[in-house]
């Protein structure tokens, strides 16, 4: 019996074993069919206009942009006149920050609490761009706020939430809802939910800024660059390509072939960061050429300045211009304060032309510009007739004395000695109306009328630095350098390794130029341009003054040009310096600062150099040597 109910029983657990076996095989089998049919249609699923193939490859590549450093603008010497200061930025996401960390994120940002909400809530009460607010900008390395973000990123504060459940049905519900006597409704409800969290949407992104260590003072020269950081002025903007670089450009795809699937980067771009560029400016000699401007401006209530200094092989060392903005300020722009009048501005340059006059003629034998050679001028010529002021000279002068006291009709009857077509070679050799090439989307190349369109009247203007030509500040600075180089004259360079140019040019005799050199040194003594003296040393130079031409006419209410162009020493010329005063109002005698005077050349200009120089000698050693010997 026991037997027979122990075997039943056996039987029984047998079957059942096999009855789950098969039901799990079948299952199993069901499974298998299920996924292998999903793989093989997974393919054929729309994901929108593709395939979710399509878009899973789309999705897995990509192009990466990895911006270039740009380069650095140094002076002669490698200090630093423009570069790119690596920042941060913190940006928040006002979606993501936690009403908890409020009061801690305005204490580690440095700024009210109040000020803090205000900027999250207008931001969240916008539809677009809610989720990127730039609390804090251009931040230093060194600044605080970035070591108290961090900080606040590490601490964990009670973070509240609400979030909603659903609610519970009962056992009665559930069966009344079965049997279809209730209609099933599912409800929430709202809870609070609390938990210790790190705070969420703070990110601290790298930046650049555009710093400009020498503020304003080369700021017409440098020029600046834009939001976008692109260069759009000055030597930013004209060497741009240079500067800015290129970007590097990555792309990223997914690649698939019978061994596997791999990402496969190709460099679509290659990587190029900008070039440093260095000038020939020196920021020692610029900062007190800059100074001087600024301090005689200011002063003679001029509309504006500028001057340019020059080394003898051609090399500018100085370029300044006032008024000029600081372009590290960037909630000021004034873009009259960015032009550079040296080189944009065409002008009549003046009397500071007369030596050239006087270099010429010497040169053809008109003249000998010796003590006792005598000039007439007794006689009116065409248009320029002796005034009182130049007739208690005498009705005979010397060379010498004319441009000493810068005598128009006395060099007016020397230029009738020459020939306008030499008068006109002579002029283009000096390289007046030709591009100078130092930034030429800025250049203006004056003009110099061709000789048979001239008058008379024209011959006679151009000798003495009016009639058929304009100039830049550059373009005279440059005809000066004959000073330096025994009648020659070679090509400005600014840009070290762009444009160079070896040639130079013979215009006068190196005997002619050493005398109206020796002359010029007398003009600083005796003469017009006594304020330029600086003791110890020997100075030599011409001033200059032009009526400036207001709505087509020459101003005769007092609006002038000053000018003085000037070299030291007299011998051997290390420094050679011309400086422009625009409509100079105010002016003062010499010997007593109190009273007024007329505004020339000599009450003005001449004073710039002065007070540039003076500064520059003193620091430079080699020149106190040569001023002792």
């Amino acid at each position: 019996m026991t037997n027979k109910y122990s075997k039943a029983i056996t039987l029984s657990r047998v079957q059942n074993y096999w009855y789950r076996q098969g039901v799990i095989k079948y299952f199993f089998v069901l499974f298998l069919l299920g996924f292998g049919f999903r793989i093989v249609t997974i393919n054929q699923l729309n994901a929108g206009p593709i395939s979710l193939q399509e878009k899973a490859s789309l999705q897995a590549s990509g192009h990466f942009e990895n911006k270039a450093r740009r380069g650095d603008i140094l002076d002669r010497n490698g200090d630093i006149l423009a570069s790119s200061r690596i920042l941060k930025r913190v940006n928040l996401d006002p979606t993501q920050v936690q009403t908890a960390f409020i009061p801690k994120l305005a204490e580690a940002l440095i700024m009210p609490e109040q000020e803090l909400r205000d900027a999250i809530d207008k931001k969240l009460s916008k539809q677009a761009g809610r989720k990127n607010l730039v609390i804090k900008k251009n931040l230093p390395l060194t600044d605080p706020i970035l070591e108290n973000i961090a900080k606040l990123k590490k601490i964990k504060l009670k973070v509240c939430t609400n979030k909603q459940i659903e609610n519970k049905v009962s056992l009665l519900d559930k069966a009344l809802i079965s049997v279809q006597l209730k209609e099933s409704k599912i409800t929430y409800k709202t809870i609070k939910v609390c938990k210790n969290r790190r705070i969420s949407g703070v990110r601290l992104q790298a930046d650049t800024q555009r710093y400009y260590p020498k503020s304003a003072s080369l700021a017409p020269l440098l020029g600046r660059v834009n939001h976008d950081k692109q260069g759009v002025s000055g030597i930013e903007g004209e060497f741009e390509t240079i500067l800015a670089g290129e970007a590097g450009v990555t792309e990223l795809s997914l690649d698939q072939d019978f061994q596997g699937s791999y990402f496969n980067p190709l460099i679509v771009n290659q990587l190029e960061h900008g070039q440093n560029i260095e000038l020939t400016i020196d920021a020692n000699i610029q900062f007190h050429a800059y100074a001087a401007i600024k301090k005689s401006v200011e002063f003679h209530n001029a509309t504006s300045g500028s001057a340019i200094i020059l080394a003898p092989n051609g090399e500018i060392l100085a370029m300044v211009n006032y008024p000029a903005d600081d372009p590290n300020d960037k909630t000021i722009y004034n873009a009259e304060h960015y032009r550079n009048r040296v080189l944009s501005d065409k002008v009549e340059p003046g009397s500071t032309m007369k030596p050239f006059t006087m270099l010429l003629a010497l040169d053809q034998n008109k003249i000998t510009a010796t003590d006792n050679e005598l000039i007439d001028v007794s006689k009116r010529i065409g248009h320029i007739r002796s005034d009182a002021k130049a007739r208690k000279y005498g009705n005979a002068i010397t060379v010498k004395k004319i441009l000493q006291k810068s005598h128009n009709l006395g060099t007016v009857n020397v230029s009738e000695r020459l020939k306008k077509e030499a008068m006109y070679d002579t002029w283009n050799k000096l390289g007046f109306g030709h591009p100078l090439g130092l930034i030429p989307s800025i250049e203006n190349s004056g003009t110099l009328r061709h000789f048979e369109s001239w008058a008379l009247s024209d011959k006679r203007s151009l000798s003495f630095g009016h009639g058929p030509m304009e100039t830049n500040l550059a373009q005279l600075a440059r005809a000066y350098l004959v000073f330096a180089n025994d009648g020659a004259i070679p090509a400005l360079r600014l840009v070290k390794g762009v444009n160079i140019d070896e040639s130079v040019t013979q215009v006068f005799s190196k005997k002619s130029t050493q005398k109206i050199a020796d002359i010029l040194d007398s003009v600083t003594l005796k003469g017009s341009g006594y304020r330029a003296q600086i003791k110890g040393y020997d100075v030599a130079g011409k001033t200059g003054t032009a009526e400036m031409v207001v709505n087509g006419r020459y101003n005769k209410k007092g609006a002038k040009r000053t000018f003085f162009t000037g070299f030291v020493p007299t011998k051997k010329p290390k420094y050679i310096m011309a400086v422009r005063l625009d409509h100079p109002k105010k002016c003062y005698t010499s010997w007593d600062p109190s009273v007024r005077n007329k505004c020339g050349g000599s009450n003005s200009a001449s004073m710039v150099f002065k007070d540039a120089m003076e500064n520059i000698l003193t620091a430079d050693q080699s020149i106190k040597l040569l001023a002792k010997n």
